[in-house]
């Protein structure tokens, strides 16, 4: 027979008392704890605020009020994003709190809790880039950090001066000079592939640009061919393209800032597999390189003559990873694999997207003003006369000065970074007054391009304006498509000759004829400035 137990409520009274009284206790403990980081974030925000409200921005931008504005405004662009999407609309409030501080030239204003000021006038702009101490990039860079580590991009202090020194010369031009075969072949496939889809077809050019510097990146970078303009589903450029797509998810939503909450969604998830997919796939190209190497000769590395670079044989084309697994052979306690492999992701990184959309933009606005195809035209073929096919020496390349001049308009009208951040780990001084120590410098790019100041008509493509007399006595700090200063980008002669190569290749076989007008392009800005729904162009055999 069983027994209920029977309870009174004089039996269950002191239990109740005590969970009240421990409740009270946990409750009175966490709004301490709530207060005391509120008070923090007031001090905090006041002390910053007393130097931040010197410079120009909206009244209402206060302390304390600034993260819960962010919050609302990122709410109100998500929910708006069936209308407009939201990197569109990102971009277009940047723009135009870019025009009301126009004549300023700068505009303060908060992103969640950090203080931000905005510069798009060149003086200012050349304080923040010309300075040896504000080197440490913004919060913004820390979302790909899982994929890139701390390497070159994203490094900080002493470990950014020295791999910074380290790979310098790995941008010789005599090592440049060594990849023109590989740039040259596969702009070769590409202007094919253009060829195989029969005439006069039009295309969103976008996606095919990025498979070839895909392409090309990876076997100057690693040495390895992925063949990603013939095998778009291989498993590396899956990848690729799913980190891409996350990352912008990953903007759109602040609580997605947040990695916990972020690694638990779907994209979240998605991305961090990708990540793992990508680093295996560099470590294995890694480890293979390197039993290939430590089975070459030393005297293949140590016996550098005078015209060698870091000891490699300019006859002997070799990718970067070589560069970087050199460094590691000679000193594998201080320079470890792991180093190697940080350097190589953010090559890939930067060296394929960046440039596809450097490239695509170029082509689209060449497309759209033929008066300026046409002397581009008339520029290859007194180079090339009536060859289609002849590969692209570095002596071309010196030729093609008025091409030259519509790619440098084509980035300043549409620069492929579109913003420049630093965090201040010390105070700064712009234009007279402090930016406090921990707050954030940002430029934004596209903004000090069209200073009409110094670019009259800024919003027309004229390639003439980079013609040496014209651009003489320019301030150089008014045209950063690379950045500037110290930590300009290592890359950026790579970056044009790939450009180069790539566009002469297109127009010695092709007319181009962009078929939408500029004012109906949605740009977004991602990592880079891209158009929301592609750009597209008829390609018509010349």
């Amino acid at each position: 027979v069983s027994r209920v137990a029977m309870f009174t409520v004089e039996d269950v009274l002191p239990v109740l008392s005590a969970l009240v009284v421990y409740a009270s206790i946990l409750a009175a403990s966490l709004i301490s704890c709530l207060v005391l980081f509120l008070s923090y974030i007031k001090t905090r925000q006041l002390k910053t605020w007393k130097f931040m409200k010197k410079f120009p921005g909206s009244s209402s931008t206060m302390p304390m009020i600034p993260m819960l504005s962010t919050w609302k405004i990122h709410r109100t662009l998500s929910k708006q994003a069936h209308l407009v999407d939201y990197g569109t609309q990102v971009f277009q409030l940047a723009a135009g709190s870019s025009l009301c501080f126009k004549k300023q030239g700068m505009f303060r204003f908060y992103d969640g809790t950090q203080a931000v000021l905005a510069i798009f006038t060149a003086d200012p702009v050349e304080e923040l880039l010309t300075s040896n101490v504000i080197l440490d990039k913004g919060k913004e860079y820390d979302i790909i950090r899982p994929w890139l580590a701390s390497g070159l991009l994203t490094s900080a202090g002493s470990k950014w001066r020295l791999r910074r020194k380290l790979l310098t010369p790995a941008f010789h031009f005599r090592i440049l000079e060594d990849f023109l075969p590989v740039v040259n072949a596969q702009s070769r496939v590409f202007v094919e592939n253009f060829r195989s889809q029969g005439k006069e077809r039009s295309y969103n050019i976008v996606p095919p640009v990025t498979m070839c510097t895909l392409d090309i990146i990876c076997e100057t970078i690693m040495g390895y061919v992925i063949n990603a303009q013939k095998n778009k589903c291989s498993d590396y450029v899956q990848a690729i393209q799913v980190v891409g797509e996350a990352f912008t998810r990953r903007l759109e939503s602040p609580a997605f800032w947040i990695e916990p909450i972020f690694r638990l969604s779907q994209s979240g998830r998605q991305f961090f597999d990708s990540i793992k997919e990508l680093h295996e796939f560099t470590t294995k190209v890694i480890q293979e390189r390197k039993k290939e190497l430590q089975k070459e000769p030393q005297e293949a590395f140590d016996n550098a003559d005078d015209d060698d670079v870091y000891g490699l044989k300019s006859s002997h084309k070799r990718p970067f990873l070589d560069i970087l697994l050199r460094e590691h052979l000679k000193d594998p306690r201080n320079f470890t694999e792991e180093d190697v492999r940080e350097e190589v992701d953010t090559f890939m990184f930067e060296g394929h997207d960046t440039t596809a959309m450097g490239i695509s933009w170029a082509l689209y606005l060449i497309g759209l003003y033929r008066e300026h195809q046409d002397l581009i035209h008339q520029e290859l073929d007194s180079i090339f006369g009536d060859d289609k096919v002849r590969q692209i020496t570095s002596n071309d390349l010196k030729e093609m000065k008025y091409l030259e001049c519509c790619l440098k308009e084509s980035q300043r009208l549409y620069p492929s970074v579109p913003f420049i951040a630093r965090t201040c780990s010390e105070d700064l001084v712009i234009a007279g007054n402090t930016v406090p120590k921990g707050a954030t410098v940002q430029v934004p790019i596209y903004n000090l391009h069209r200073d009409e100041t110094v670019f009259p008509k800024p919003e027309e493509f004229i390639p003439e304006r980079f013609l040496p007399e014209n651009a003489k006595g320019r301030h150089p700090f008014a045209y950063v498509p690379f950045s500037a200063g110290p930590r300009n980008c290592i890359g950026q002669r790579f970056a044009m000759m790939e450009e180069k190569i790539v566009v002469a290749h297109v127009l010695r076989n092709y007319t181009l004829r962009s078929l939408h007008h500029r004012d109906t392009i949605r740009v977004v800005a991602e990592m880079v400035l891209r158009p929301k729904n592609g750009l597209f162009v008829q390609v018509l055999p010349r």
